[in-house]
């Protein structure tokens, strides 16, 4: 998978928003299949018109080092959740809890560029992935 530094670099590089769009679907493509047994009620993300999964890892005691996995039914948005698991995943509960993914789409300028439901489910997945994070902090 691709860290964040490379997309941030590669959107740099491309000009046309189709070759972005393009590089999204890529990400999707690059990222692995989650598990079928993964895919359940508790990992869909609510808020979502595609169908989205994210399962979420913690390991460590009071500020624990999560990672997360996840899928979509849809290219565009499966692309999405690939950038989402690059800012978010490796990455100590505090620091998730008090970064917020949508400032990284902003400077890449994706949001602005997304469907308002793909942006609602965007910002659904960021939620939920830091209210998770929030919830092992507090425990």
């Amino acid at each position: 998978m691709a860290t964040l530094q490379q997309i941030v670099d590669d959107f740099a590089f491309l000009e046309e928003w189709e070759d972005r769009y393009r590089y999204v679907i890529e990400l999707g493509k690059a990222l692995p299949d989650l598990a079928e047994d993964k895919r359940t009620a508790a990992h869909k993300v609510q808020g979502c018109a595609s169908q989205v999964w994210l399962v979420s890892h913690a390991e460590g005691g009071a500020d624990p080092l999560m990672t997360f996995e996840g899928d979509s039914d849809a290219h565009i948005v499966r692309g999405l959740v690939a950038i989402v698991l690059a800012i978010y995943s490796g990455k100590r509960a505090s620091e998730i809890a008090a970064l917020d993914a949508l400032d990284t789409f902003n400077t890449i300028g994706l949001v602005e560029h997304l469907s308002s439901q793909r942006a609602n489910g965007l910002r659904s997945m960021v939620r939920r992935i830091r209210e998770e994070a929030a919830l092992k902090v507090a425990a």
